[in-house]
């Protein structure tokens, strides 16, 4: 496709993807919400909605085609190196500039704001105007600045800004030592957790073992990290397995590797009928039951979940259930590994028992003759976008190197997973695209 026909194309594009994610605020009954609104219930309004989701990703994915295509190739690397976003909000995510704003919702001026976060007012209000030219916080005026929508994640109160912090310091702290562990005889041919860029930064601490035994030495960052992964299911769109699998026709889950139960809490609230099963380590667990008895009683009045500890490097889940969903576990782990939690899970499963893989999917950046990915759910985007969207799933592009840099483990392609399948003794039946994540249904091999 030409040039000029391409910018056609994407124009088109945009302009189908804008109107779609409008059109789906007007079937909820909302406006557009204005970059400077400061209402905390619209933040997770749209929490779910499949179809925005998939015009979002469109949109993003043919608006950066767009630019790239017009503009010089050394105007856009530079600005994609020199990018300061991330330091920006290590700074304000640990002043707490956004709680401050929080009790000042015209404003405050920066002088004022300096002295109550302790840092230097002329370095805060740079900080805070380069965020801004990225829409978040607002200059309301002449070094004047309030929180805006954006903004509002920032807040100590809200669970996603403790993904931001764990991307600022943890996963940046092992980005920096990435080119080194590549070059590093030791490291650069090692898939083991224990050889991941983090825990070769963090060397000097003298933890042995892998991320989660660096979390386990700092617990208040495995809080922290805790309240993040709760914060997944509003930008990634996880919760949309809840409305578009058949879980009517479900009446046991068992939740692998269940955290305190982000998956869990809402299935249980949205589908009364599925007595569901927590499995996790036992200080876990242990935690998780707290949780659900001060947030979630009912379910455990009722008898409708249970708590049950495991290692499923080394034992079975419970057996027989219905379902056995694994969200965010096979990403975090080498092949070697990952295949033994799948032989685990397959010595658990009954004659009609489904193993729900939720996790991302990588495509390849080429148009594969043989269709292999879409003939099984994977979406693949309309030309001329790249067929994995481009822009559009750019975080899940993100999260394979945080799987790298955290873990030295991956996110797969569809093949990957077929292949682990396979060796587990279970068939790939059917994969749920979510337009973002994915959640792939394994039965029994034959």
């Amino acid at each position: 496709m030409a040039g000029k026909a391409q910018v056609d194309a994407l124009l088109s594009l945009i302009s189908t993807a804008a109107y779609a994610a409008v059109a789906e605020y007007d079937k909820k009954g909302y406006d557009v919400p204005s970059l400077d609104s400061t209402d905390a219930s619209s933040l997770s309004a749209m929490a779910g909605n499949l179809s925005l989701k998939r015009a979002v990703r469109m949109l993003e994915g043919a608006c950066e085609q767009l630019c790239v295509t017009l503009a010089m190739p050394s105007h856009t690397m530079v600005n994609r190196v020199q990018s300061y976003d991330w330091a920006c909000m290590r700074v304000v995510r640990k002043a707490r500039v956004a709680d401050v704003l929080a009790e000042h919702p015209e404003g405050l001026h920066v002088d004022e704001l300096a002295r109550i976060v302790d840092v230097e007012k002329g370095k805060l209000a740079r900080v805070l105007r380069l965020l801004g030219t990225r829409h978040c916080f607002r200059e309301v005026d002449t070094d004047i600045f309030a929180n805006n929508r954006l903004s509002l994640v920032l807040h100590s109160s809200n669970s996603a800004g403790d993904l931001t912090t764990l991307y600022t310091d943890e996963v940046a702290q092992g980005a920096f030592a990435l080119r080194e562990t590549l070059q590093d005889p030791d490291y650069g041919y090692s898939y083991e957790p224990t050889k991941s860029p983090f825990m070769y930064s963090a060397a000097d601490e003298e933890i042995d073992g892998t991320f989660f035994n660096w979390m386990v030495a700092h617990p208040e960052r495995r809080e922290s990290f805790g309240r993040g992964m709760l914060a997944v299911d509003e930008f990634t769109n996880m919760s949309a397995i809840l409305e578009q699998y058949p879980w009517m026709e479900i009446t046991t889950v068992c939740d692998v590797g269940s955290g305190v139960g982000a998956f869990s809490i809402p299935l249980t609230q949205m589908y009364p009928h599925i007595k569901t099963t927590l499995q996790d380590l036992p200080e876990t667990v242990g935690h998780a039951e707290q949780v659900w008895t001060a947030s979630n009683p009912e379910p455990i009045r009722e008898k409708r979940v249970s708590f049950v500890p495991l290692d499923f490097f080394a034992e079975t889940p419970v057996r027989g259930q219905d379902v056995y969903y694994l969200r965010s576990i096979i990403h975090n782990w080498p092949d070697a590994r990952a295949a033994i939690i799948l032989r685990q899970v397959r010595q658990a499963m009954g004659p009609n028992s489904r193993l729900l893989i939720h996790d991302d999917v990588i495509q390849h950046l080429h148009r594969a003759a043989d269709g292999h990915d879409s003939d099984l759910g994977v979406e693949v985007a309309p030309e001329p976008l790249l067929p994995n969207f481009g822009a559009g799933n750019r975080r899940m592009y993100n999260l394979d190197l945080t799987m790298l840099i955290l873990y030295n483990s991956r996110e797969r392609t569809l093949r990957d997973f077929v292949r682990l399948g396979n060796a587990g003794g279970l068939r790939l039946e059917k994969v749920w695209d979510l337009a973002e994540s994915s959640v792939l249904e394994f039965r029994l091999a034959e």
